[in-house]
């Protein structure tokens, strides 16, 4: 995910206050989760690696609920979702960087 992560600076308040948008547990996530009600389309939403502490941001595409996923990563379709840098299922529809990842686009693999 190293290519996916950005540095914080010249960003705006959530920069400033250290209040994360996202959380992703690994550099090698491609998803990270919502930690914040009313997550908007249009956002720069900052994002924290909690393993590290690293931090990035992403462009949030579409409005998404909290604890639902963003996407880190453009996806294609039986591409894998990796969260806590671990297989988590598989896309069923394409995803691009920003957008709501949850039952819609991602299945277990599991059956």
């Amino acid at each position: 995910m190293a290519e996916t992560l950005a540095t914080t600076s010249g960003r705006g308040a959530a920069q400033e206050t250290k209040h994360p948008h996202v959380l992703a547990h690994s550099r090698k996530d491609n998803v990270a989760v919502v930690v914040v009600e009313g997550l908007q389309a249009g956002t720069e939403a900052f994002g924290v690696v909690t393993e590290d502490n690293s931090t990035f941001w992403v462009h949030v595409k579409q409005d998404i609920p909290l604890g639902h996923k963003v996407a880190l990563a453009d996806m294609r379709v039986d591409d894998t979702a990796i969260k806590y840098g671990q297989d988590i299922g598989r896309f069923v529809r394409p995803v691009t960087k920003g957008e709501h990842v949850h039952v819609h686009n991602l299945k277990t693999k599991r059956w």
